[in-house]
């Protein structure tokens, strides 16, 4: 699903040169749930950014289902997000003025699927995290619990070969983080590829396999038993 080669992201800071990424090689199977962690300035939050086609390596390979990444123009970079990955952010990213029905239905129009039927893909992802009742709901009179909801049913009305989660429950309670974690472990169960990405060991251990990040380079690569186990 994920192949990385030799990424380096460089940035150059007046005559400083800072390594975000420092020779990463990693692969990710599909059906994975993975999670990549790591402190503030570890270099994971950059390492998504290369995942999810957000940015591109200052050099390396990287491949998504089969497909190379590093010489795609800005076009084909927007289009290959929109077919292949969903994603779920820490601030649930929803436009305020849209109910969470449009929401979610964005990414089909992006896609050019018809009117009638991205309203049959977005109301089933909004059954599916159990959203029904609140689908013409704007997203203020949500909670925020209720917001990353929408946020997840948006990611999965594409049908995306991966679900990219940058610290998904960063912004709710215990209880209600607990929720959305679940709800990664029963999209993974459906034959989803998760990447989750966390700074926090104990929401790193709900997947299956560990990924360390410091200093821009991966330091371990662990199955986790917590994960394997649920």
């Amino acid at each position: 699903m994920i192949r990385i080669r030799n990424m380096y992201k460089i940035y150059t800071m007046g005559d400083v040169e800072v390594r975000a990424l420092n020779g990463i090689n990693l692969h990710i199977k599909p059906k994975e749930f993975v999670s990549i962690i790591g402190p503030s300035g570890s270099g994971k939050s950059t390492l998504m950014n290369m995942i999810g086609c957000l940015d591109t390596a200052t050099s390396g390979d990287y491949w998504i289902d089969g497909i190379p990444v590093e010489n795609m123009s800005e076009d084909d970079l927007a289009a290959l997000r929109n077919e292949k990955i969903g994603f779920i952010f820490q601030g649930y990213n929803l436009l305020p003025k849209l109910s969470a029905l449009e929401n979610v239905e964005l990414p089909l129009i992006y896609r050019g699927i018809s009117p009638s039927r991205r309203r049959e893909l977005a109301e089933a992802a909004l059954v599916r995290v159990g959203m029904e009742s609140r689908m013409h709901h704007k997203p203020k009179e949500l909670s925020g619990g209720q917001q990353q909801r929408v946020a997840i049913a948006r990611a999965l009305s594409n049908k995306p070969s991966l679900i990219l989660a940058d610290e998904p429950t960063g912004a709710l309670d215990s209880k209600t983080g607990i929720e959305v974690l679940q709800m990664m472990k029963d999209i993974h169960a459906e034959g989803n590829t998760v990447v989750l990405i966390t700074h926090d060991s104990k929401i790193a251990a709900h997947a299956e396999r560990i990924v360390t990040i410091s200093d821009g380079q991966i330091t371990s690569d662990t199955t986790s038993k917590e994960g394997i186990e649920a």
